[in-house]
């Protein structure tokens, strides 16, 4: 009895004393030192250890010297990943990754070294076929746009030239073939309407230059529509795209389309509140040239509600009431709101280019005139 008592206690202490050295065997350690693009070493970063196959993780940080180690690793694949900090991790926004890395059951060891994977991939090392092949796709789709662009650049160039010179028909020529070399540029499209627009203004017979005009509310069109499409990325993207709704407005105005001027110059406006009072005074100015007088001062009144200190709307909207004036006897009565009109142009430029016409209006309604405008005035005097 005694006998078996000691096998049996023999072979339970063979057990226990087994038992973690098998339990040990299912675990490795890692080590390895991280470095950023500049070699220098990546303190208090963030390496995440993820088992491929049963999700496990393990979040490990580096020392100062970017080092960074572990033991008790499960044996099997991971998806081995650096992060600049624990916010980063967060955030999963890696600093770089490996796939696939086998941790057995000995020392295991990675290091991240940003400097020579950054050398690496200019040199296509460790990529596929596949993306050496999209990588080759890539700088060559690059460097024929470099090409593009600076050809479309040189005939930009010489289009300006001409349009400055008022040879028109050459800049024509050369927007033209810039199109042909690359019809996606709304600059180019805005720049042939702006060609084309000019050229109108020189022409005696007047078919052509409705046909000049028609084109170019073709281009500002296209130009229009292009930049639509494209994203837009800053606010300088919808200052372009009024810009070009207010020169398609004007080429409509000098076609004779009233309408769809007016409608354009609104979706300038709307498109660029910041410059808003601009293109409702040149919609005002188009009401105006046509004799729409109440439209024309409805577009005055979108102009000094957008900005308050401009005088010319001031000015145009008076032009436009005084228009409406009736004759009661000898006595010209013109509407509420004229003399205050007149006043405020007078205020605000009491020495503008319209202000001797202002003063005129005024005295012909019967309307007081303010001298004291641009004076400065003196403080009166303190009693004693």
């Amino acid at each position: 009895m005694k006998k078996h008592l000691v096998i049996f206690t023999f072979i339970l202490l063979m057990l226990a004393l087994s038992a973690p050295s098998l339990f040990a065997q299912a675990a490795g350690t890692i080590k390895g030192v991280c470095k950023d693009t500049q070699g220098n070493p990546i303190a208090d970063g963030v390496v995440q250890l993820v088992n491929i196959d049963n999700g496990q993780k393990y979040t490990l940080k580096t020392n100062k010297k970017g080092e960074y180690f572990s033991l008790g690793i499960t044996a099997g694949k991971y998806k081995i990943t650096l992060y600049q900090t624990a916010d980063d991790l967060k955030a999963n926004k890696e600093l770089f990754h490996v796939n696939g890395f086998q941790i057995t059951l000995d020392e295991n060891t990675l290091d991240f070294d940003l400097k020579k994977e950054q050398e690496k991939t200019a040199k296509g090392e460790g990529l596929t076929p596949e993306q050496i092949k999209q990588q080759q796709e890539a700088k060559e789709k690059q460097a024929k746009e470099v090409n593009t662009v600076k050809s479309l650049n040189d005939k930009l160039s010489a289009a300006k030239a001409a349009s400055d010179s008022g040879d028109f028909e050459t800049a024509i020529a050369d927007l033209n073939a810039a199109n042909q070399m690359d019809p996606t540029r709304d600059l180019i499209w805005f720049k042939l309407g702006d060609a084309y627009r000019m050229s109108a203004n020189k022409q005696t017979d007047k078919d052509e230059k409705q046909k000049r005009l028609d084109s170019a509310v073709q281009s500002y069109q296209k130009a229009v529509d292009l930049k639509q499409a494209a994203p837009q990325k800053d606010p300088a993207a919808t200052k372009t795209l009024a810009a070009y709704y207010n020169n398609l407005a004007e080429a409509y105005a000098k076609a004779g389309k009233t309408d769809d001027a007016v409608k354009t110059y609104n979706l300038a406006a709307q498109t660029d509140p910041t410059s808003a009072a601009q293109y409702y005074y040149n919609a005002g100015a188009v009401l105006t040239n046509i004799g729409k007088v109440d439209d024309a001062i409805a577009a005055f009144d979108k102009c000094i509600a957008a900005d308050p200190n401009k005088a010319d709307a001031y000015y145009q909207k008076g032009v436009n009431l005084i228009g409406k004036a009736t004759l009661q006897g000898e006595k010209m009565v013109a509407p509420a709101g004229t003399a205050e009109a007149f006043q405020k142009y007078l205020e605000l430029q009491p020495t503008g280019q319209y202000a001797d016409v202002a003063k005129q209006m005024l005295a012909s309604i019967g309307a007081s005139i303010e001298t004291g405008f641009g004076k400065k005035k003196t403080p009166p005097k303190k009693s004693n």
